[in-house]
């Protein structure tokens, strides 16, 4: 670590006000009535980030905290912080809402998913989008039917919730899907998917459709773990359900992974990716076959953005790049240094950037560069992210990561040190210091995203 990064991350750490965690979820919030700016009558014009409508906020961020069963939001404008909650179940995981409002909280073991609200969120008013600023709060809101919620999708304002099942509990696998106005009225019934047997499988969320993992027989699936399903279906919603319409005759053994951009929806599977490509209410699916360079392993984590025409696929700890306009898999000349293993991924908001932090405490940055008309990802640069000897780390715990949607920082948790960093994804700085009083378990950004244009499916 350079002297130039020690100075600095004295003098934030001089500079700011040391956060003291409260374990009292009395905490007082900064402000508890929505901010809303009054019509000001029938003009019909537009308006701009200037109106008056709209909210210029960093964001806030959900940590929780390793040694208690609680909850912390931070103000990411100032650094405090605003509330401390007390969850329902312990160990449990950490995602976000498909529009950033809340913070979902699941637990696999107790078949539950609960919801914090924010407190920043957006609303479409026709000649203009409205900004509401509030103290963040508990929901009432629960998911509790499905059994065993394990893979939570997210996609252009939709989240689908995979559930397992049991077979020991003898309950099916089933999909739920919902959006941040399904949580904000407490939607009792959700459209999905009941199967007829459980299985280890995943669902991506497609505007009317829903494109979802379907597990065969034991008999007839090509799987050699039977748990993994081995084909996919696309549903479509008809009056509040979603019906199976196609099945595809691609098969993907062992399928584990999946995600998608503007054109494409792709998984997984022993033998390459399975690629779904959309022609209005019609899907062609391809196999993208694994190159000799991935061996015996399988792609089991895939990530896709909007922005980008390529997806990261990960294979046993090996990066590999899939476009699938061409249908072509390479491996990224850039791979983990020897002894790290990667330990949270993540696009950056506008899709431009891939982000890797490692176990070593290094947030590596690749950038997609065109050379002979193909897109290849390339290491921007990478930054070092603790002081700390990472041999002290917390059993059971890592470093853990979480991007903003309205601007180009990263934000990563350090359980050794017991704070979060503020990383500039573009100039590779660290900008900011966020201290705690606990070790952070895991982290997500909750805000309102910067708009972006809409894509038709």
């Amino acid at each position: 670590m350079t002297h130039l990064f020690r100075l600095k991350l004295l003098a934030l750490a001089i500079s700011s006000t040391l956060i003291t965690a409260c374990g009292d979820a009395e905490t007082n919030i900064v402000e508890k009535d929505p901010i809303e700016v009054p019509d000001d009558g029938g003009d019909d014009h537009d308006h701009d980030h200037d109106d008056g409508y709209t909210i210029d906020s960093m964001g806030r961020l959900a940590v929780l905290a390793a040694d208690s069963n609680e909850a912390n939001i931070f103000d990411l404008d100032d650094d405090s912080l605003l509330e401390t909650f007390s969850l329902t179940h312990e160990s449990s995981s950490l995602n976000v809402s498909p529009s950033y409002r809340y913070a979902v909280i699941a637990n696999r073991n107790q078949d539950y998913l609960g919801f914090i609200d924010g407190g920043l969120w957006r609303e479409d008013h026709g000649e203009h989008l409205h900004d509401y600023k509030q103290g963040p709060a508990f929901s009432d809101y629960e998911l509790t039917t499905g059994s065993r919620p394990t893979h939570i999708v997210k996609h252009d304002g939709q989240m689908a919730v995979f559930y397992d099942g049991n077979a020991d509990a003898g309950t099916v696998a089933s999909v739920e899907v919902l959006t941040d106005n399904d949580i904000a009225n407490e939607t009792a019934t959700l459209a999905g998917i009941q199967y007829d047997i459980n299985m280890h499988g995943v669902a991506e969320p497609r505007g009317e459709h829903l494109v979802a993992t379907l597990r065969r027989a034991d008999s007839e699936s090509t799987s050699n773990a039977k748990i993994l399903p081995d084909q996919v279906g696309v549903f479509h919603l008809h009056d509040g359900e979603y019906e199976l319409e196609q099945t595809f005759e691609v098969t993907c053994p062992d399928l584990h992974g999946a995600a998608q951009n503007h054109d494409y929806v792709a998984f997984g599977c022993g033998d390459g990716v399975l690629i779904a490509h959309q022609h209005d209410d019609e899907y062609h699916a391809e196999k993208i076959a694994n190159i000799d360079a991935l061996g015996d392993t399988r792609i089991g984590t895939l990530y896709g953005h909007e922005g980008s025409e390529s997806f990261i696929a990960i294979a046993s700890g090996v990066f590999v790049s899939i476009n699938p306009s061409e249908a072509e898999m390479e491996v990224l000349e850039w791979q983990l240094d020897e002894g790290a293993s990667a330990v949270s991924y993540s696009f950056s908001a506008s899709g431009e950037h891939f982000l890797v932090l490692d176990s070593l405490g290094f947030l590596n940055v690749l950038e997609a560069h065109e050379h002979d008309g193909h897109m290849h990802w390339e290491l921007a640069g990478k930054v070092d992210i603790t002081e700390e000897d990472v041999t002290t780390m917390p059993e059971g715990m890592n470093f853990s990561m979480t991007v903003s949607q309205n601007s180009e920082f990263a934000y990563v948790a350090d359980p050794i040190a017991q704070h979060v960093l503020k990383v500039h994804i573009e100039d590779l700085e660290i900008e900011g210091d966020l201290e705690l009083t606990f070790a952070p378990s895991a982290i997500t950004w909750l805000g309102i995203a910067e708009e972006s244009d809409d894509h038709d499916h």
